[in-house]
């Protein structure tokens, strides 16, 4: 009785200990790490311990393995086989690899062996103020007429800093003087665009000509900083600037709209007479290069046209500022910001990408074994940009969405049987749910290997056969024959005799 107490109990701890393990496996199966670096280190720098953080020692991840898996470019990382320490590959410039994204972040695949694992690793690239703000141009020169009003505003050109957020331009400074005082807007994104306003009437008789000094800092620290002199020239008297008609302008583009698609139609007008009154338009100095490119605006009629490739995935809003002069000796200019915003259309198909566990599946696999993981991504978005997977429902196969999104397993959903079907090639379709929906296909071809589960069968049943007396040793009397539905070694067939050694059957002893 205490015996058997003693197995019931073994056999419990037993239990407890492999759902433990399986809970642990599950786990770290799914894991997802994150580490940080600055830019521009050292190749060869330490970013963390992969191994560690799973919690394998050394002998566990050489028998294992460990590899990165970063899609068809050379990884900026690498993973050391021997201790499992991630490090640096290749030189990293944040500004190069995300432009100004406030977040720069590498997403990698760390695989490992027997069992397979797949594990996410994201590092976050920290910027590092590399590069001090700058001007298009070492000298601006603004002209301004002497019946400017105290409180008008000209805009000027902003400097630009390859670093981002608070790395990025922090503040404007203008040198001391009595007539003009800085202005900055806050466009979000690191944009930061100055005005000049001035303070009191300018007098060109007693002034012609006012030299200033505005220095872009940024927040680094220490900070860095880039300059610009301003050379205001005063004018005579074009005392009425132009005045837009709308107090706001807003525009609707779908993507992809034809080169010369009409956007929107700016309107202007100025009180003055002649070249006084008579406007003009243009792009503000802080347009973008990227808006530049995209659009053009007629200088006559205020018409602003499609000139470039509009996608919606690369910008889903413009922010441009549109200029209206007049032609005066001494130019008067008013600004006005023209919003632009993209409508979205389903012209991204799903894009795949399979990871495939083994090149082949043993037929005596359980159902549920997985056979290949498969993502999958749409560059659109809503609707346009969701995705469902799916395949023929007359395969031993089935399609389960994983945890994480837009992730799928591939698993089995029956017993396979190698002699009755030795390979499969299975087709993935991956559909949008945009209206007309857009899709992708790829086929994972599966290969059924061989486990020795048929025995050898004979070709008859009994066999039947006569013999004469008084034969020679060696002489052939007869030959039997056996097939195996295996394969390889598996179907490899030896004969030999059942001899009873109780002498029951004598005629064996007579035979090889």
């Amino acid at each position: 009785m205490e015996q058997r107490r003693g197995e019931t109990r073994g056999a419990r701890t037993k239990w407890i200990i492999n759902t433990l393990l399986l809970i642990l496996i599950w786990k770290c199966a799914s894991g997802q790490f994150r580490y940080s670096i600055s830019e521009e280190v050292q190749e060869g720098t330490a970013v963390g311990n992969i191994a560690k953080d799973l919690g394998l020692d050394k002998n566990a991840l050489k028998e294992r393995g460990v590899r990165i898996v970063y899609g068809s470019n050379e990884p900026p990382f690498s993973v050391s086989p021997d201790d499992g320490v991630l490090y640096v590959n290749r030189r990293i410039d944040r500004e190069e690899m995300c432009d100004r994204s406030k977040v720069c972040a590498v997403d990698l695949k760390t695989v490992l062996q027997n069992p397979l694992e797949i594990h996410h690793v994201t590092v976050e690239i920290l910027d590092v103020n590399d590069h001090a703000p700058s001007f298009p141009e070492n000298k601006s020169m603004l002209e301004i007429s002497e019946s400017a009003s105290p409180g008008a505003k000209f805009q000027l050109q902003a400097a630009r800093d390859a670093d981002s957020g608070l790395l990025s331009v922090h503040q404007y400074k203008l040198s001391s003087n009595d007539f003009f005082r800085l202005e900055v807007k806050d466009r979000g994104e690191d944009r930061k665009t100055p005005s000049l306003v001035l303070e009191k009437p300018l007098d060109r008789e007693s002034v012609k000509t006012h030299s200033l000094f505005m220095t872009a800092v940024d927040g680094g620290k220490p900070p860095r900083s880039g300059n610009m002199t301003i050379i205001v020239n005063v004018s005579d008297v074009n005392d009425n600037p132009p005045v837009f008609s709308q107090e706001s302008y807003v525009a609707h583009l779908s993507e992809n709209s034809a080169v010369g698609t009409t956007v929107i139609q700016v309107n202007a007008t100025d009180l003055d007479e002649g070249s006084n009154g008579q406007v003009v338009y243009s792009f503000g100095n802080d347009v973008d290069v990227r808006a530049h490119t995209r659009f053009d605006l007629n200088p006559t009629t205020g018409v602003i046209v499609v000139a470039g490739p509009i996608d919606y995935e690369e910008s889903s809003r413009y922010e441009i500022d549109v200029q209206a002069s007049d032609k005066g000796a001494a130019t008067l200019k008013t600004d006005k910001t023209i919003i632009i915003n993209v409508i979205d259309l389903n012209d991204n198909a799903p894009e795949m990408e399979v990871t495939s566990f083994s090149k082949d599946l043993p037929e005596d696999s359980k159902p549920g074994t997985t056979v290949a993981l498969i993502s999958v991504k749409d560059s659109d978005s809503g609707l346009n940009g969701k995705v469902m997977c799916y395949i023929n429902q007359d395969l031993p196969f089935l399609l389960t969405p994983s945890l994480q999104h837009n992730i799928y397993s591939l698993v089995t959903k029956n017993i396979l049987n190698r002699e009755q079907q030795s390979q499969y090639n299975v087709l993935i379709t991956a559909k949008d749910g945009g209206e007309p929906c857009l899709s992708s296909e790829k086929i994972i071809p599966i290969v059924v290997s061989d486990v020795n589960d048929n025995s050898p069968e004979f070709t008859q049943s009994p066999y039947t056969f006569y013999i004469t007396e008084n034969n020679t040793p060696g002489e052939r009397l007869f030959s039997v024959t056996a097939q195996d539905q295996d394969e390889g070694s598996n179907a490899l067939i030896s004969y030999f005799l059942m001899r009873n050694r109780e002498g029951a059957n004598m005629l064996t002893s007579f035979l090889n």
